[in-house]
């Protein structure tokens, strides 16, 4: 295995509501790796997308957007904030309404491809943890390690409940767990990138484990690859 000169390109794929983004900023942390949020990335476009009342189904408006869009994420004070054209948009992103968007624009061609050069150029030096659908299997086929993380629908609803009502939403248990459940469907489904696992990757299940454990879990697999690589940390 070439080493890269910051380190590993680690990905972490699954389904929404999984803990993903969660857990690879922990992970992230603890090996002093940088995370790039990839669903934040296109939940930033979905935003977009909304904002200027685009249609989803005009490729070529969604096309002239992702080329002029400047999305950005900064980590620098301890906490990873999101921006779009300038406008910190972090909260409004996690919306159930964004998440169903991001599941219809992340399925176009345009958008992936823009979001899929991004992510590449900032994580094509290694030392980075990247979270998503297919960023094991499309955007860094080749990384050195590939963990696939997924619940059942009905924790994976409750967590995502749990969250939306600490932000003030107004919605039901069983909306939630609906919506995580169409989530699936539809990017299991798309015809471009689908959420798949793959061959390579290990699974692991977060349904009855907490996070930490997770996180400890993770952390001791990639620390053995990293020793295995003979790169000092």
């Amino acid at each position: 295995m070439n080493a890269r000169p910051n380190g590993l390109i680690i990905s972490i794929d699954g389904p929404s509501g999984a803990g993903k983004s969660t857990i690879a900023r922990l992970l992230a942390k603890r090996l002093g790796y940088l995370q790039i949020d990839t669903g934040a990335m296109y939940r930033a476009v979905a935003f977009l997308v909304s904002q200027k009342g685009i249609d989803p189904g005009d490729a070529f408006a969604v096309e002239r957007l992702c080329n002029s869009a400047d999305i950005r994420l900064d980590s620098s004070n301890c906490s990873q904030r999101v921006f779009a054209n300038g406008q910190d948009v972090t909260e409004l992103i996690r919306t159930p309404e964004m998440s169903l968007m991001t599941s219809r624009i992340s399925a176009l061609k345009p958008v992936r491809e823009s979001m899929m050069m991004l992510q590449r150029r900032m994580g094509r030096d290694g030392g980075v943890v990247l979270e998503g659908r297919d960023i094991g299997t499309a955007v860094f086929p080749d990384a050195e390690l590939k963990f696939f993380l997924f619940a059942s629908p009905e924790e994976r609803g409750k967590r995502r409940f749990s969250e939306l009502v600490g932000t003030g939403e107004r919605v039901t248990l069983e909306e939630t767990i609906e919506a995580v459940s169409r989530r699936d469907r539809q990017d299991s489904q798309r015809d471009l990138a689908p959420l798949r696992q793959a061959e390579d990757a290990i699974p692991v299940d977060s349904s009855l484990i907490s996070i930490d454990e997770v996180v400890k879990k993770m952390e001791e697999i990639a620390r053995k690859k990293i020793h295995q690589a003979g790169i000092t940390t």
